[in-house]
């Protein structure tokens, strides 16, 4: 193994933290290792720091990046077994030639399979999909005696559901076995459509989102009176090769991948993306969008733009950002809408908004999808008035019966968790249980009392 002391942050790049971070192979893992590498704060597994928060950092203690383990596809099955350690760049690249896909991915492909689990990833499908943990066949779980289980849904149901969206907290994930997608083209035949506001999109969304795999909109939280919540939505499906040959498109190779990156944001930029940046993007970005286009793009185009773009975080300058991801019920429609009037009255600018519905939950106990409207939105860190607004979002979605997602969390508190996830205690009785000493811990549980 090798290791070094290092300050880790979360993608948003808020609340650093020193910790020992190791290198290892799952191999090298074991009770004797463990033993040496948690001391009094533990251990916990970080994949490609893609987590907006502090979940996959632990102050003081130690962190672990598991190498990339294999990748073994089971052409018969429509199954994978890749390693935790393996990213979905990785995978992607070894699936999407063969004519597979992976069943769920979020905005980016630079997270592991680990990763995957332990937030339980969900992505522009869940309405129809779910998210990552309704794919998932069985795992190897490193526990903290330093012993490795095989467990599946029915061998451990606790554990297995404990685990999926866990964040970690029950175990290294060292391998996984997951459904995946058979596709014919590394294409997608999307519909993009200009929307001229927030109501609009809500009708467009609710009556028209079933009749396609895939559906996200951009919403514009800058943008205000007749145009508030003005978004672009695009919805779409993987290409078929009839798709290719009806728009007149001839690939040599129709499954060929290979993702480009355009450029890359050097280290100390200042905040880039204030009200005045972001309004004038917002304004180009809607405009530059076709009213109503039907037409293909690549899988990163669609899935995976901004990873065109090598650390874009960096946009936000030394201060970084919090990304705030909520859910509410469908029946609490008004909460969104009055979530929207007040980013859009309060001067604080997202960049990048999302807004997506969810379809049903799965039985994991701290899974964050449910049935209702999830938005995404960045927030520049270090601009006053942010936490006043924070916590008023915060009090609309607790009222609302709504709750925050773990991955993307930097500032949640124990009362507002507990209020969330009901299921909260069974998840608690769970981890205590296989790890009664509390040797995985990072810093967003100790903050949130996870342990």
């Amino acid at each position: 193994m090798r290791s070094r002391r290092v300050e880790l942050t979360g993608w948003g790049r808020t609340a650093p933290s020193v910790a020992l971070l190791v290198d290892a192979a799952d191999t090298e893992l074991d009770a004797t290792s463990l033993a040496e590498l948690a001391t009094s704060r533990g251990i916990i597994a970080r994949g490609l720091g893609r987590a907006y928060g502090d979940s996959a950092q632990n102050g003081g203690g130690s962190v672990v990046q598991l190498r990339p383990g294999p990748i073994v596809l089971d052409v018969a099955r429509g199954e994978v077994t890749a390693g935790g350690g393996v990213g979905f760049d990785e995978l992607l690249r070894h699936l999407v030639p063969r004519g597979w896909f992976v069943p769920v991915t979020p905005g980016t492909r630079f997270i592991t399979v680990g990763g995957a689990v332990a937030s339980d990833i969900h992505g522009k499908n869940h309405h129809v999909d779910g998210s990552f943990g309704a794919h998932l066949r069985s795992m190897t779980l490193l526990t903290a005696d330093g012993e490795r289980s095989a467990i599946t849904a029915a061998s451990d149901p606790a554990l297995w559901w404990a685990t999926i969206g866990g964040m970690g907290l029950t175990g290294i994930i060292v391998d996984a076995t997951f459904v995946v997608l058979p596709i014919e083209t590394s294409r997608c035949l999307v519909d993009t459509e200009r929307i001229p506001n927030l109501e609009a999109l809500l009708e467009r969304m609710e009556s028209g989102d079933d009749d396609y795999r895939y559906s996200v909109a951009w919403v514009d939280l800058v943008a205000s009176g007749a145009s508030l919540g003005r978004s672009v939505l695009t919805r779409g499906d993987h290409a078929t090769a009839a798709d290719l040959d009806d728009a007149g498109v001839q690939l040599d190779d129709p499954l060929a991948f290979s993702p480009p990156a355009l450029a890359s944001v050097p280290r100390g930029v200042p905040n880039l993306l204030n009200r005045l940046s972001v309004s004038a993007f917002n304004e180009v970005w809607y405009r530059k969008a076709p009213r109503s286009h039907r037409g293909l793009e690549s899988i990163t185009g669609f899935f995976h733009p901004l990873d065109m773009v090598g650390s874009w975080n960096r946009l936000y300058g030394s201060a970084g950002f919090l990304q705030y991801q909520f859910v509410v019920p469908f029946e609490a429609v008004d909460t969104l809408r009055t979530i929207v009037r007040e980013v859009s009255a309060s001067g604080h600018a997202s960049f990048l908004a999302v807004l997506k519905r969810f379809g049903d939950a799965n039985a994991a106990m701290l899974s964050f999808p449910e049935p209702g409207w999830t938005l995404t939105m960045d927030l520049p860190a270090g601009v006053g008035g942010l936490g006043n607004l924070l916590e008023r979002l915060d009090r609309l979605v607790l009222d609302a019966g709504g709750r925050h997602y773990l991955a993307k969390d930097a500032v949640a508190t124990p009362s507002m968790l507990r209020a969330e996830y009901p299921r909260l205690d069974e998840w608690l009785d769970v981890r205590r249980t296989v790890d009664p000493h509390g040797v995985w811990m990072s810093d967003q549980a100790r903050r949130l009392d996870l342990y």
